[in-house]
């Protein structure tokens, strides 16, 4: 089943995590010292990451871009940084506990331990969509964008975004950059239907 990060729904299960975990005991120089040392680990993510990306644009099937596309999202959880994973996992049960501000907490410290990772401002973005704050959720999603430019879930994110804000064209554009991304992602495919009889006055 299609996964994406900001469809506006539910955050994301993990599992997996340190139950023991508090965002707020953090020992920020100690994560200092061990981000410093996974450098070399972050860039073997990010090879592989560029690697199913690098397929996912050229799969010919719907269920092997699906399949695809969960190897990609595992793959962008992972950040290199023990401490900054469970930062993100605490703050995507936060999520689905409906703890709001405990969840912004921790992508808040997941962004100020790893500034570039891109998949925590995509995460933070979703919170501040169902505030209602769209500046600012576009201004993560552009973030995370910069950090990993063929991210294509905060690409559809900001298209449903400026869909809602009755921006169609910018929405139709941000859709189309998705889908050179992933060409199977549906709801791209489905956004780019919608918005090309508003803005193109195509059939549907």
């Amino acid at each position: 089943m299609y996964r994406l990060a900001l469809t506006l729904a539910a955050a994301l299960a993990l599992t997996a995590c340190d139950k023991s975990f508090a965002p707020g005991t953090a020992d920020k120089d100690a994560a200092a010292k061990e981000l410093a040392a996974s450098e070399g680990e972050k860039e073997g993510e990010g090879n592989l990451s560029q690697e199913l990306l690098d397929k996912l644009k050229t799969t010919e099937t719907d269920a092997e871009a699906a399949a695809l596309e969960e190897e990609v999202w595992d793959a962008w959880l992972v950040s290199g940084s023990p401490t900054v994973d469970i930062l993100m996992q605490r703050g995507l049960e936060y999520q689905q506990q409906e703890n709001l501000e405990a969840a912004r907490d921790a992508f808040d410290r997941a962004i100020n331990l790893k500034p570039d990772y891109a998949e925590a401002w995509n995460r933070r973005a979703v919170l501040f969509f169902n505030e209602g704050k769209y500046d600012e959720a576009i201004a993560d999603l552009e973030t995370a964008i910069t950090q990993e430019k063929r991210h294509f879930g905060a690409w559809i994110g900001l298209a449903m975004i400026f869909e809602s804000i009755e921006r169609p064209e910018a929405a139709l554009l941000a859709y189309d950059k998705a889908l050179a991304i992933h060409p199977h992602a549906e709801a791209a495919v489905q956004g780019k239907k919608r918005l090309d009889r508003v803005v193109n006055g195509r059939p549907l």
